[in-house]
C-alpha cells in the first residue's frame, strides 16, 4: 500500500499548477510517495489521479461551527490537581471561569476542559470525580453565553454525556476510542463532534512501550488513526464532524515524535480536520534544555508555526497569547487568510 503525503507550500507566490490543501492556506504541486516497501519517491500532483488527490483537495466543514479555512486556537483549561504542567490552577470552578475568559480574551477560538490528567504515568481517574470536576465549569461557562464552542476532554462516554448535557459540543478522546468505544455513539447521538488522538496503552504505562511499538511510525499512526475514524463512522459520527490527532508525546520517544512532526501533512489524507498538540511537551524541554514546562511558550509556538505550515487546522496551547502574536506575524509575512470569528 502506498501513502500519498502534499509536500506543504506557503511562499506567498503560488506556483503554476498548485492545489489548494484540505481549502485552507497551504498549497502543493508534488506529493510524496511513501510505503513500507520502498524508499520515499517524490512525484507532480499531476501525476496522482484525482481520486487519490480528492481527500486532500476537498476543504473540511466546520467543526462544532468553526470554519477550518483558517488556524484555530484551543486553549488548555485543565481542572485537575495533577496536569503536567498546570496541575491545581484552574481546579476550583471561579479559578477555571477566570482562566477560560482569559483564554478568550487573548484570542483562543474554543476551550477544552479535562478533568483527568493524561499525563505519562497518571493513574485513570473515577467517573463520579472526573464528572464532578468538569461539569459545573462548562456549565457555568454555558451559562455565560460565551460563543466559543467548548470541547471535554474526556475518555469515558458517562463524562462525555455529562459534558454534552452541561453544554459540551465537541468530545476530545485522547484514547482514539480505545479506552470506552461507546463515546462515539454519545458524538453519534448527540450531534457533537469527535476528536479523535492516537495513543497506546494506558497514561501509565504508555512511555513504557513506545520504543518496540512500531514498525514504522508515521504510517503504523496513520493506520491507527484510519481505523478509529472507520469505527467512528461505524457507530453514526460523520467523517466531517471528526478531527484526527496523532497524539505528539503520547506514547511515542524523541525521534519518534520529530518523524511524526516532520511529515504531518500525511494526516490531510484522512480527509478530516487535523488538530496538533504539542504545547508544553517534554520533547520542546529536550531539545530546548528547559526542564520547566510552564517555560516552554517559544518552543511550543515554534512547533505550532511548524504545523501550521503543515496545513494543521487547529493547534491546543496552553500560552495562548505567545502563539496568537506568533501566528498573526507568520500569517502577515506569507500573507495567509487571518485568525479571528
Amino acid at each position: 500500500m502506498d501513502y500519498l503525503r502534499p509536500i506543504p507550500l506557503t511562499d506567498p507566490a503560488a506556483a503554476p499548477g498548485s492545489h489548494v490543501l484540505a481549502g485552507g492556506w497551504v498549497r502543493f504541486t508534488h506529493v510524496e510517495i511513501l510505503s513500507r516497501h520502498a524508499p520515499p519517491r517524490i512525484v507532480p500532483a499531476s501525476q496522482i489521479a484525482p481520486e487519490a488527490l480528492a481527500p486532500f483537495t476537498a476543504p473540511r466543514a466546520p467543526i462544532a461551527g468553526l470554519t477550518l479555512d483558517r488556524p484555530r486556537l484551543m486553549g488548555i483549561l485543565n481542572v485537575t490537581p495533577d496536569s503536567f504542567s498546570d496541575g491545581g490552577r484552574h481546579a476550583a470552578t471561579a479559578d477555571a471561569l477566570a482562566g477560560a475568559q482569559a483564554m478568550l480574551a487573548e484570542g483562543a477560538d474554543l476551550i477544552d476542559i479535562g478533568g483527568e490528567s493524561t499525563r505519562p504515568g497518571a493513574p485513570e481517574t473515577p467517573v463520579p470525580e472526573e464528572i464532578a470536576r468538569v461539569e459545573p465549569v462548562i456549565a457555568a461557562l454555558a451559562g455565560q453565553g460565551i460563543t466559543a464552542p467548548l470541547s471535554l476532554d474526556t475518555r469515558k462516554s458517562a463524562v462525555a454525556r455529562a459534558g454534552i448535557a452541561a453544554g459540551a459540543s465537541i468530545l476530545n478522546d485522547v484514547s482514539g476510542l480505545r479506552h470506552d468505544p461507546d463515546l462515539a455513539r454519545v458524538a453519534a447521538e448527540t450531534g457533537a463532534a469527535l476528536i479523535v488522538m492516537h495513543s497506546i496503552g494506558t497514561p501509565e504505562t504508555m512511555q513504557g512501550l513506545a520504543a518496540e511499538a512500531y514498525g514504522d511510525v508515521l504510517l503504523d499512526v496513520y493506520d491507527a488513526l484510519a481505523d478509529c475514524v472507520a469505527r467512528a463512522e461505524d457507530a453514526g459520527v460523520a467523517r466531517d464532524r471528526i478531527m484526527v490527532d496523532p497524539g505528539i508525546g503520547f506514547g511515542k520517544t524523541l525521534d519518534q515524535n520529530l518523524a511524526l512532526l516532520r511529515r504531518l501533512s500525511l494526516f490531510h489524507g484522512l480527509g478530516c480536520g487535523v488538530l496538533l498538540g504539542v504545547s508544553r511537551k517534554g520533547l520542546i524541554g529536550t531539545i530546548a534544555g528547559e526542564p520547566l514546562a510552564a517555560a516552554r511558550a517559544p518552543g511550543s509556538a515554534a512547533i505550532g508555526l511548524w504545523g501550521v505550515a503543515q496545513g494543521m487546522q487547529m493547534l491546543r496551547v496552553h500560552d495562548m497569547g505567545h502563539h496568537r502574536q506568533a501566528l498573526a506575524l507568520w500569517q502577515a509575512l506569507t500573507a495567509t487568510a487571518p485568525t479571528g470569528p
